[in-house]
This record gives structure tokens, C-alpha cells and sequence, in this order.
């Protein structure tokens, strides 16, 4: 549309959009969509007009530039096209809008409308009812089953630095980098740190980094958040890696750690290297407060019907605000005959 003006193509221009909303029905027709897109036949229904006369007006009111469509499902969905207006056109339906506003037409159409508006929740309702019972596998078929879990990561602060901490083969980290400024990965194993290195090569944000976990390779409160995922149980002394952890995260800073309850299966420190058969919440409240720790939540995690390990928590606590040093604080006994890392 060109600018109002003396020209002769902008007097045709106010003309044409005049000439748009001098019917009745094209103007209540805007009226609505200008509120919600809305298909023909939610328009003949508010309307009360055969579908040839509101799919009449409809074209209309899009050839003057006054609405948009867009497809949805086997419909289309008319709304007003507000970005595409030139300022003149505003000013005219602005007027025209606050004229009719109060008429009676316009009240009858405002409550048909909500009850356009009120079947369309009543059909999702309907789906959500007799769909209840199989829509985790209904959602799993059509999404997977661990979009949610991925995505939840972007609940976490943009700024943070988040320390992975036994990282294995990066797959925590992978899934914390694009939510994140930095995460630093640390691992002792040089083999899970190169496939940590070949997986997260596509992140730039990602510092990964060969260290044990009691003497971490990062300086004392760079970390705003720390993650142990399925790590504890492999080291000898699970509350020095607590402690140094703690020394990593700043004030305040959380650590979420996932592991196992306390179990009886031994064949795991033969087969796996496990160092400890689980933990215990007695365990976990030493160790937690033992290294600077508040706050501590133990939280059972429901069990996959398809895994066959031992039931596993995540304990979530902060990094007390006036924590000391955490170096010169005495160590529990190691567990007897496992005086190093066991290799993942």
C-alpha cells in the first residue's frame, strides 16, 4: 500500500479500504478476527452466513491487505494482518472498530464467539479424556521419551558456569551446554574423556578436563552448579569428593547428585569396580554437612520399567553462604581393599 497522500494511487489506496469495510459483515468479519484466527466455518457459525458469503467476504477483505491466512490441519485460519497495515489503514479501522463496538450485532457476535472459542477447549478436553490412559505412550511414539528430561535444562540460569563432574562420555554435559555460558567436564579416565572430546567438539562452551574427583581441576568458587551423575559410588572416599566439590561451587552455588540406594548386589564390585553398594540417607547427611552443604533433599527416582539396576535418588543441596575451606576437615575411613578410582 503506498503512503496517504495528494497522489492519486494513495487516494485509490484509502478508496479500496474503504470500500473493504463498508459492508457490515466484512467489518464484524475484522472485528473478530482481529481478536483470534478463526476457520470458515467458525465464522459462518458466529456470523450466521452460508460459508459462500463469509469465503466472499474473506477474500475481500484479503485482497485489500486487511487479513492473512495460514493453513492448520486440513483448515485455514483467517487473522488480521496487523503488521502489514500502513498507518492510515489503522486509523480507519481504529474508528470504524470504536463505532460498532457497542452495537447489538456486536454483542451477539462477542457471544458466539465464546462459544466458538469454548468448543474448541472442549475438543482438546475430549482428546486429554479418552486419551488419558495411553498418553505417555501416545507422547513417547510421537516424541521420544526423553524430550522433557533434555529440555528441563533450560530452567537453569543462561549465566552459569556448571561443573560435570565424572562426565564419563559427556552426555550430561551435552545436554547442559546450550543452556549454559560455560560447563567445565572432568573425568578420570583418558578413555571417556576422548569420546567426551569427540561427543562435545560441536560446543564450544565446554571445558572438558582430565582430574580426579577429591582434587578437582578447577579453582576454588568458579562453579554456580555442580552435577555427580552415577560417579559416587566408584571413589573410595565419597565425602572428600563432597569437600572438593564444595570448594568449587560458589556461595550458594547447587549440587545435584544421582546415584543408588544402598543395595546387596556384590557382584557389581567385581564385574564394575564399585567401590560402595549404594548409600544411605544417614551416609549422605554426614558427608553433606560434613562439607559445607544445606539444605539437603533426598529424593527417590521413579524406576523405568525396563531398567534393571537398583533404585536410584537424587540429593540436591546448596553451598552454604559462610562455608569455609573444606582442605584441613577430617576424612571418614575409607572403605577397606579399594585405595583407588576404579576405571569407568
Amino acid at each position: 500500500m503506498n503512503q496517504v497522500g495528494t497522489h492519486p494511487a494513495a487516494l485509490g489506496d484509502m478508496l479500496g479500504w474503504m470500500s473493504a469495510l463498508a459492508d457490515a459483515t466484512r467489518a464484524r468479519t475484522l472485528r473478530l478476527v482481529e481478536r483470534h484466527e478463526l476457520s470458515v466455518a467458525e465464522l459462518c457459525s458466529i456470523l450466521q452466513a452460508p460459508q459462500s458469503t463469509v469465503s466472499r467476504h474473506l477474500k475481500v477483505l484479503a485482497d485489500e491487505g486487511w487479513v492473512t491466512a495460514r493453513p492448520e490441519g486440513a483448515s485455514r485460519l483467517y487473522g488480521m494482518a496487523n503488521d502489514g497495515l500502513e498507518a492510515p489503514a489503522r486509523r480507519l479501522w481504529a474508528l470504524l472498530r470504536e463505532q460498532t463496538a457497542g452495537t447489538v450485532l456486536a454483542e451477539q457476535d462477542d457471544q458466539r464467539l465464546r462459544s466458538v472459542l469454548a468448543e474448541r477447549r472442549s475438543r482438546s478436553q475430549e482428546f486429554f479424556r479418552s486419551s488419558a490412559g495411553q498418553w505417555d505412550r501416545v507422547r513417547a511414539e510421537m516424541f521420544g521419551d526423553r524430550f522433557d528430561q533434555l529440555a528441563i535444562a533450560g530452567l537453569l540460569d543462561q549465566t552459569w558456569t556448571v561443573g560435570d563432574l565424572g562426565c564419563g562420555t559427556g552426555q550430561w554435559a551435552e545436554v547442559l551446554a546450550p543452556f549454559v555460558r560455560r560447563v567445565v567436564a572432568v573425568d578420570s579416565s583418558t578413555e571417556m574423556l576422548e569420546a567426551a572430546r569427540e561427543r562435545l567438539a560441536p560446543h564450544a562452551n565446554v571445558d572438558v578436563r582430565r582430574g580426579d574427583l577429591e582434587t578437582l581441576p578447577i579453582d576454588d568458587g568458579v562453579l554456580d552448579a555442580a552435577t555427580i551423575c552415577l560417579v559416587l559410588h566408584h571413589v573410595p572416599d565419597p565425602a572428600a569428593v563432597l569437600r572438593d566439590t564444595g570448594r568449587a561451587l560458589a556461595a550458594g552455588g547447587k549440587l545435584l547428585l544421582i546415584d543408588m540406594f544402598r543395595h546387596d548386589r556384590s557382584e557389581y564390585q567385581r564385574q564394575m569396580g564399585h567401590v560402595w553398594l549404594g548409600f544411605e540417607q544417614a551416609q549422605l547427611d554426614e558427608w553433606f554437612a560434613q562439607a559445607g552443604f544445606e539444605a539437603l533433599r533426598v529424593l527417590p527416582l521413579p524406576p523405568d520399567p525396563h531398567a534393571k539396576g537398583p533404585a536410584l535418588f537424587a540429593a540436591v543441596a546448596h553451598r552454604r553462604a559462610d562455608a569455609g575451606p573444606t582442605h584441613d576437615q577430617p576424612r571418614p575411613a575409607k572403605r577397606p581393599g579399594r585405595e583407588r578410582y576404579a576405571e569407568k
